[in-house]
């Protein structure tokens, strides 16, 4: 039996669940469920309050370094950026869609809202971009699973909310009495690893469970969020700051868009980057980060330098001073 630690909430519930049957399937064995209770899930305050990093994994990570459950299931982009100590992350699934979704109730788009209409999300990020997009609505800092905040726009005490499209398809989609705009990447980039999900074990792991674990693994995926994080890691950013970055892999290529952003949306300082990862060079040879060096054999150490080189540039250009 594994024993497969995860937060409670619905949404970490199914999505565990399918890694569970996934993981049983690999390992040839049953895989049981572990609830396990955070901080993040008790408190009621904002999340920027917390500081973001590790509100949801802290006390997961305590319970699998202790021995209470063998393996975790994390949203990547609620895991912070530093390992910890005698786990690391044995396997990235293929992410889902990774862009967030205004939800509404008649689909009117977010940026035709009117005047003091009221949408509700906690993300510093996300409130970045709303008043960049629409400077004339207002944000409402709002908690909860996804199904009380779908009820708050449902119910007229909000005029939209802002989700992960991910989120909204591990728990079967939309409901037909509302509506949802898709926001594109390019403009509104998410947050680092957002639409992945990370599993994670203890180093000493049995080597039956680890090769399991590997067996999920998704090496398009791991190479773009390792991108990802390595931006925020390098911006020494929490993953709720005003920092948008989205990585793809299109063949040998990896594709980077990364913003930074003044709370307020009176100010970005963004970047494109494109790094060839399996031999060659990057389209932009003189980024001087060592990310494309021909003969480097470990594709992972490339995306990783590529999103530190970015970081760099963004810092050199002065993201820190407009995301504080």
């Amino acid at each position: 039996m594994i024993r497969l630690g995860t937060r409670g909430s619905a949404l970490a519930l199914a999505q565990s669940q399918q890694v569970a049957d996934a993981l049983a399937h690999a390992a040839g064995e049953q895989v049981e469920l572990i609830t396990i209770t955070s901080e993040g899930d008790v408190s009621r305050a904002s999340l920027a309050d917390f500081g973001g990093q590790g509100v949801f994994a802290t006390r997961l990570r305590e319970a699998l370094q202790a021995g209470e459950c063998d393996v975790l299931v994390h949203s990547l982009k609620d895991l912070p950026t530093a390992p910890a100590p005698g786990l690391v992350v044995g396997a990235i699934p293929a992410r889902e869609d990774a862009r967030d979704v205004a939800v509404t109730r008649d689909g009117t788009g977010l940026h035709e809202l009117p005047a003091g209409a009221v949408v509700g999300t906690g993300s510093p990020r996300r409130i970045a971009q709303l008043r960049i997009r629409n400077p004339r609505v207002r944000w409402q800092d709002i908690r909860g699973n996804v199904d009380s905040r779908l009820a708050r726009v449902r119910s007229g005490e909000l005029d939209a909310v802002i989700l992960a499209a991910a989120g909204l398809a591990r728990l079967g989609g939309l409901p037909a009495d509302l509506a949802g705009e898709a926001l594109g990447l390019a403009e509104w980039p998410s947050a680092a690893g957002q639409g992945a999900l990370a599993i994670e074990i203890r180093e000493d792991a049995a080597p039956a469970l680890r090769a399991a674990v590997a067996a999920l693994d998704d090496e398009p995926t791991r190479l773009a969020v390792t991108a990802e994080r390595a931006v925020l890691a390098g911006l020494e950013a929490g993953c709720h700051a005003p920092v948008g970055i989205h990585a793809q892999l299109e063949g040998e290529l990896l594709r980077v868009r990364a913003i930074a952003y003044a709370l307020d949306g009176s100010a970005r300082v963004g970047t494109d980057r494109t790094s060839a990862l399996i031999g060659g060079y990057a389209e932009n040879p003189g980024s001087g980060d060592g990310a494309n060096a021909v003969g480097d054999a470990d594709i992972r150490t490339r995306a990783q330098r590529t999103g530190a080189g970015i970081a760099r540039e963004l810092l050199a250009r002065g993201a820190a001073e407009i995301s504080q």
